[in-house]
């Protein structure tokens, strides 16, 4: 029954403590629930056995009550013919079956009481099995957790919070910094192309005036009179 108080023992642990005292208490969860399968099944072929040896002692005291039956009907049928002396003799016989069949009754009555004993017990170590069974996906789920917050933990101890968030101001600032740079950019773009437009502009109407003054010109000398 020590398999049965170990995994007891597990059912009370705080998963925690477990992770502390073993590599793998998922491991240890289901081999422990293994041993139990096999503790049942040994039991069960214990039983088994045990309902078999009752089973051939209730045959040999039957064997020997109507053994003790049969000379009994013989040393009465000797009675009835006259012949006492074969009477007692068969009655002699008579007696040494009831002897054998008082001693096997009560090695049956105890085999039969052992085969009870034995099956409360297997029938108690199922009922601890299928508890096992049941459990074992939940403490297995919970040695899982425990791991995982375990490691969290860990992980949040060693995680320098001042320094990486230290490093994203000094990411951001550059950022803001290149973000300014090219909307300066964009802004002298911008100027340069509209001082361009407006100096092609002036250009094209200082051009259209001397088209128009050359113009101006050549009408008025062909169009005057020549001296003579």
């Amino acid at each position: 029954m020590g398999i049965f108080s170990r995994i007891a023992d597990i059912f009370k642990a705080n998963i925690n403590d477990l992770l502390d005292k073993a590599e793998d208490p998922e491991k240890m969860i289901k081999q422990m629930v293994l041993e139990m399968q096999e503790s049942v099944t040994k039991a069960i072929s214990g039983l088994a056995q045990a309902m078999a040896q009752e089973k051939k002692l209730q045959r040999d005291y039957e064997k020997f009550v109507a053994l003790s039956n049969d000379w009994k009907g013989k040393a009465a049928q000797a009675l009835q013919a006259g012949n006492e002396d074969l009477a007692r003799k068969a009655l002699a016989k008579k007696v040494e079956a009831d002897q054998q069949a008082a001693q096997y009754k009560q090695l049956y009555e105890q085999a039969a009481q052992t085969s009870a004993t034995l099956k409360q017990q297997v029938d108690q170590l199922k009922a601890k099995l299928d508890e096992a069974k049941m459990k074992e996906q939940t403490l297995i789920a919970r040695s899982q957790a425990a791991k995982a917050q375990k490691e969290i933990a860990k992980n949040i101890g060693t995680f320098d919070h001042s320094s990486v968030f230290s490093k994203f101001s000094k990411l951001e600032e550059k950022i803001l910094e290149n973000e300014a740079k090219a909307q300066a950019y964009e802004l002298a773009s911008g100027n340069t192309s509209l001082d361009d437009k407006i100096k092609s502009l002036v250009k094209d109407m200082v051009l259209e005036e001397e088209v128009a003054k050359l113009k101006a010109e050549l009408g008025s000398k062909q169009f005057s009179t020549p001296k003579t």
